[in-house]
């Protein structure tokens, strides 16, 4: 394919990536992007008005023909680096600024929304299209698998992401029966066609929680939805520090668990019964081995049996919870010391909505007016 055809050549997929101040992260996800094979292809990516290296990084895949390798990739047709409209419309947040310009200008069949901070693996574009044709979805959406940065992010991330997977259930996403609707906003593809016929991106722009707000509107509108985890197909670093966890879950937790304190309150009752439990276990087995005993006596050993039972299936109705997150078994193993943590997040997350004021990426959105309508929503 010469260079003119691939300028004329209508994409399959056109790929819009949202950027503010990614220059930490926006590069590996380019270098994954730009050797993708299976599909035609184009990328977007928008600068959100950085204040950094963002849009120079951007700019340099621009030039990515120039690179004898990814210039036999005869499936990426073109590399754009477009600005987000400034200042953003009244009430707007900045990633839907950004997604709303991007899709206005995208030529393809179908249409990838996916952060910089993710990393794509080789050959996934191709396959998400196919599942995505195969299941006949309208949005498809994959929950990346996490790279964890730190012990405390590798104590509490499976704890979060269990409760998403808990609260939000693909299996009930997936099924057109039930109302239940989610999105991951770090990957979600979608049918052109029907994304705009929905209003695309400016039907949830004051959504601090577009992903779920926009699957929301795919369900009720009855188009399918598919809702998985992307494990094997695209990976992310979400946060490289706590503080960075902090900020984007005060952002989100108070809105995707609208009961947030109820739910603080019994993640904090199961830590503590869990160690109460763990704790006695082991020296009431010592204790009752270290006494003599009669061998008729079958109270204790029985009562000690019991306590042993009851022990082990409150341990296994935790990790049978934490295995819905799907993270590696180190994390896994430790993550019950992850529920304080997560206890934590969630009572920042409702004290941030209390004050009125939510801040996130330089940007100040006002907590009490999308809190109301998430709760609103949920009552639907």
């Amino acid at each position: 394919m010469d260079s003119t055809t691939q300028r004329n050549a209508d994409p399959k997929v056109s790929v819009i990536v949202p950027a503010r101040n990614e220059e930490l992260s926006l590069e590996r996800c380019l270098r994954s992007l730009v050797v993708q094979r299976g599909v035609p292809f184009e990328i977007i990516i928008v600068d959100d008005a950085s204040t950094d290296r963002t849009r120079q990084i951007a700019e340099s895949f621009t030039r990515a023909r120039q690179c004898p390798f990814i210039a036999a990739n005869e499936f990426l047709l073109e590399v754009r680096v477009i600005d987000a409209p400034q200042p953003l419309p009244d009430g707007w947040t900045g990633k839907t600024n950004a997604l709303v310009a991007a899709e206005a200008i995208a030529r393809g069949e179908w249409l990838l929304f996916t952060d910089a901070d993710t990393e794509h693996l080789e050959g996934s574009l191709a396959a998400a299209i196919a599942e995505a044709e195969e299941h006949k979805a309208a949005l498809l959406s994959y929950s990346p698998e996490q790279l964890l940065a730190g012990i405390r992010q590798q104590l509490v991330m499976p704890v979060l992401f269990a409760e998403l997977a808990l609260k939000y259930s693909p299996r009930r996403v997936n099924d057109p029966a039930l109302p239940d609707a989610a999105a991951n906003g770090q990957y979600m593809l979608v049918r052109a066609e029907v994304h705009r016929r929905l209003g695309g991106f400016a039907a949830v722009a004051t959504e601090l929680l577009e992903d779920v707000a926009l699957a929301r509107i795919y369900k009720a509108n009855k188009e399918p939805i598919r809702f998985r985890m992307g494990r094997g197909l695209v990976r992310t670093r979400m946060y490289r520090s706590w503080e960075e966890l902090r900020a984007g879950w005060a952002k989100n937790l108070a809105l995707l668990f609208p009961d947030a304190r109820w739910l603080a309150s019994k993640r904090i009752q199961e830590f503590r019964r869990l160690l109460i439990t763990a704790l006695i276990a082991p020296l009431w087995t010592l204790w009752f081995f270290a006494q003599p005993h009669s061998g008729g006596d079958l109270f204790w050993p029985a009562l000690l049996a019991v306590y042993w039972f009851f022990t082990l299936i409150g341990f296994a109705m935790f990790y049978g919870r934490i295995a819905r997150a799907h993270f590696r078994f180190a994390p896994s193993l430790f993550s019950i010391f992850g529920l304080p943590l997560f206890a934590r997040l969630l009572r920042e997350s409702v004290a941030a909505y209390a004050k009125g004021t939510i801040l996130w990426r330089g940007r100040s959105y006002s907590g009490n007016r999308v809190v109301s309508r998430s709760l609103a929503s949920n009552r639907k």
